[in-house]
Formats: structure tokens, sequence, C-alpha cells
């Protein structure tokens, strides 16, 4: 198992990890929490190269991808950077990239009641506005979870507050901060159910953010 204590809080610099080989051939990942070697919970970052394929598999508790670089295929069409993907409990796919491409993935962590399949172009999807100067792009919803993008403008410093339930944070461009450090792009950070911070930022900053999701893991 790796990093699958939720009580703990986690910041991980993904850019500087190294790549771990994958069963299939010319995709690499970076585990940033795994329940077992090959099933279960797992959350990583993963590279396809030019050409490279898996093959059809499926995800008994769904899957969560976000396309940070290049373009992710599958038999259903082709998932270009920013493509916000959500495949529900029991889908199977056969992914492959033609051009190579970076994911961060999520497997078997939705609630098996959440069904619904979802495909968001956040590229091409209008921010709605949010708390302060802060714009928000709504992704999902369930129950506990709710999953967003958030767009900081240069200096936008946010009021402190607590995370019910969690918080897990990917920072997509620019750099995040708070009291307890800095974090680059394509930094991961897990804060445990009912922790408190106080984050700004110095330039903009898109965050991938889900809350409310560690209560069912704790």
């Amino acid at each position: 198992m790796i990093n699958m204590d939720v009580s703990e809080k986690l910041v991980i610099h993904t850019a500087s990890e190294d790549w771990q080989a994958s069963p299939a051939k010319g995709v690499w990942r970076k585990p940033l929490e795994r329940e077992a070697a090959e099933t279960g919970l797992v959350t990583s970052i993963v590279k396809y190269e030019a050409g490279s394929r898996f093959s059809e598999h499926s995800h008994p508790l769904g899957e969560e991808i976000f396309v940070l670089e290049g373009v992710f295929s599958d038999e259903d069409g082709d998932y270009p950077a920013g493509t916000y993907i959500r495949n529900h409990p029991g889908s199977k796919h056969s992914p492959f990239s033609e051009q190579g491409c970076t994911l961060f993935v999520k497997l078997n962590q939705f609630d098996k009641k959440d069904q619904t399949t979802v495909r968001v172009d956040t590229l091409n999807t209008p921010w709605q506005p949010g708390i302060g100067g802060l714009e928000v792009m709504p992704l999902h919803g369930f129950e506990e979870e709710n999953v967003a993008l958030v767009k900081w403008p240069q200096g936008e410093r946010f009021q402190p507050h607590s995370h019910f339930g969690g918080e897990e944070i990917l920072v997509l461009s620019g750099e995040f901060q708070d009291e307890y450090g800095q974090y680059p792009q394509y930094s991961w950070l897990r804060s445990p159910h009912m922790s408190k911070h106080f984050p700004f930022v110095e330039q903009e900053t898109i965050i991938y953010v889900k809350t409310g999701h560690l209560l069912r893991r704790a």
C-alpha cells in the first residue's frame, strides 16, 4: 500500500517523482496513493508514449481522468488536454494514445450509486464567479463529493477555512500556496477531514479540487 492513511496530510511534487513501468508497454505512471499493486483504489499520474495502448479493462468502482497533456483516446472518442472524464462503476474500455499524453487518474473511488458518465472540455467551458476574485468551473457532484476547477487571479488570498470530508488538489498551472508551503505545477495535495489552511497565490493559478470524498475512506 502507498499513502492510504487519509488522516495524514500529503504533499507530492509529482514533477520530481520517477516514472514507473506499468503492465502495458509504453505506459508509465507515478503512484500517489495505491491500495494494491494492480487492483483497488489508486491515484496516479500516467504517461502514454505515442502509439501505446492498454488492453480492455473494467472499472469496478469507476474511473476519473483529467488530461494534462497530449490527446487520450478510447473506443468512444479522442480527449485532448483539458478534458475531464468520469467513467461510471462497472464501465470498461480499451484506452490508447496515438501522439502520447499525460493524465491524472483516479481508479475505484466512486460511490456505487454514482452512475453518471461525464465528459467536460474545460478549455471551452465558461467559468462561473466564485468567492472574492476566484472563478469556478463545476465538473461533478454526488452526495458529499464535489469536483471543480478553480482559477485564482494574481495576488488572490482566500479566507482561512476547514475541509469537511477532506480536500484534494492538483495544481494544473501557476503556483498554489498556503501557510505550509509552495506548490508548483502538478503538485498533489491531500488534506484530511476538518484540516485547515489559508491559501493564496502570487501568480494566476488554476487548480483541480475535490472535496468531501475522504469521509468514505475514514
